[in-house]
């Protein structure tokens, strides 16, 4: 098979994949034989969210021979880095900067005498700005897939119907939903795949009215909290203070985040019963993206008209951004709750 015809069928399955955006940063290499092994996997990402995991069958040869192969299977190409794009490499805590000379990925990790080790894969993420590379045993990436999916069942309070009472107002119907995931790998298998967010979905809800003749209770007291409502903040120059609860107790703080909260209960929206960091859930557990928050960071989380999340801990993942996802114990808590701008106070 020649080079050219090589070239015409990547870019075919690139073009299918949704991954248009990777050859205006990539181009093919012919492999060069060489002795030392590598890692015997590539995952890359790029804007959009769109991802290849490039790995082969049996023993894994040289990483330069892991793009595509001939018929033979003794030679093969590499990810040809454009000249002059800025790279960035992580690896070993260590961060790397430099400049492409229209090389393959592994040419480039040798000139910075990194070696990936036989564990390790190689995560190349191509970004507006340019090319970022990870060798890790561990890498996480957001994949955007379309996917079928089928209708959910939203509930929706009638304050005129009698309570006891419901009713069918819109019939659900399946459809398909353009999403993203995280995606975990580790020592070079997938490990963990966990929905982020819908971008657009032909599904349609079945929306039920139930009614209720009890009156609304406060917004504040409407929902499970871990503590009692703040009643002075004294905040330092440095963005740092102390959260003086009603009930006496003093809480410091290092920092406060402006964000969005929603919320989320197990056995909805494919949530379970244990959290990524294999916790169980409860009024307190909250995902986060955890570039934003770390996971195991504790928070004292208040929305912007009044309601008192309390003391909560960064436990599970899910969402992207500056977004948080608060667990309640049941379905229509997470209804009332929607989506609220909230304050995120980071405890020491």
């Amino acid at each position: 098979m020649s080079t050219k015809t090589l070239q015409q069928n990547l870019y075919e399955f690139w073009r299918r994949s949704g991954v248009n955006l990777f050859t205006a940063a990539v181009v093919l290499c012919t492999a060069l034989v060489i002795t030392n092994r590598a890692a015997g996997l590539y995952i890359v990402s790029g804007v959009d969210d769109a991802a290849i995991v490039l790995s082969g069958e049996g023993t894994a040869p040289e990483l330069e021979s892991r793009l595509i192969y001939t018929s033979n299977g003794s030679r093969g190409y590499d990810v040809c880095l454009r000249l002059g794009q800025t790279v960035t490499v992580r690896h070993d805590g260590e961060v790397f900067t430099t400049k492409s000379r229209q090389e393959s990925i592994l040419r480039t990790l040798r000139r910075l005498d990194i070696v990936p080790g036989p564990l390790e894969m190689v995560g190349i993420d191509f970004t507006e700005s340019g090319v970022e590379i990870t060798v890790s045993s561990d890498l996480s990436y957001y994949e955007h897939v379309v996917e079928e999916v089928a209708f959910e069942t939203v509930r929706v309070a009638n304050p005129r119907m009698e309570e006891g009472k419901e009713k069918v107002v819109q019939e659900g119907a399946d459809g398909v939903r353009s999403s993203v995931y995280e995606v975990v790998w580790s020592n070079g298998r997938e490990v963990a795949r966990q929905f982020v967010e819908e971008l657009s979905s032909t599904a349609v809800d079945k929306i039920v009215e139930y009614g209720t003749a009890a009156p609304a209770k406060p917004a504040a007291a409407a929902f499970p909290s871990n503590d009692s409502p703040i009643v002075n903040i004294s905040t330092n120059a440095d963005g740092s203070g102390v959260l003086t609860l009603a009930s006496g107790e003093k809480l410091s703080f290092s920092s406060v985040k402006n964000m969005t909260a929603t919320a989320y209960t197990a056995g909805h929206g494919g949530a379970d019963h244990y959290t990524a960091t294999g916790t169980t859930v409860r009024v307190g557990t909250v995902a986060v993206d955890k570039k934003v928050i770390p996971l195991g960071t504790r928070m004292y989380i208040v929305t912007n008209d009044g309601i008192v999340y309390g003391t909560a801990v960064a436990e599970d993942t899910g969402v992207r951004g500056s977004k948080v996802d608060l667990y309640f114990n049941t379905y229509d808590e997470c209804i009332n709750f929607g989506r609220r701008s909230c304050k995120v106070y980071i405890l020491k």
